[in-house]
């Protein structure tokens, strides 16, 4: 990790969880997924939506090539932008074409308007990072 102080961690063998060691993949992303997502399982009291009452519906505006630009212009070049790996320095490259930039809005737009985003945009990949100066590592809290 280049943008931290190198870190020396100490050798563990297993992680644990809940007083339980974690020694397959499966059962360890169970555990680190339980850890960061804790919020997914709970319960939530729906009734307060009444209470709001009805606001006004608005429209989603369309995107347009400056704020697009903007936007795209926000965004660190250092990460990626989609598990394809394609940088955000590549996709700025390639958006300097008028003609790939207006492809994109028009594909970002249809989205918008059919209220359709498909599945393939709602992927991301998640990078868990050890916490500095912890005393071990074997407990999922440490990242």
């Amino acid at each position: 990790m280049n943008w931290v102080n190198k870190q020396k961690l100490s050798a563990v063998k297993t992680i644990k969880f809940n007083n339980q060691l974690y020694l397959t993949l499966e059962s360890l992303w169970g555990a680190l997924h339980a850890t960061f997502n804790t919020v997914l399982l709970c319960q939530v009291d729906t009734d307060i939506l009444n209470e709001l009452g009805n606001k006004p519906i608005s429209e989603w505006a369309l995107f347009s090539r400056e704020e697009f630009r903007r936007v795209l212009l926000s965004c660190n070049n250092m990460s990626a932008s989609s598990p394809d790996i394609i940088s955000w320095r590549h996709l700025k490259s390639i958006l300097k074409q008028d003609v790939c930039l207006y492809n994109l809005i028009n594909i970002a737009n249809a989205c918008i308007l059919l209220s359709h985003w498909p599945t393939y945009f709602k992927l991301s990949s998640t990078i868990i990072i050890p916490k500095p100066n912890k005393p071990t590592y074997d407990h999922s809290k440490s990242f």
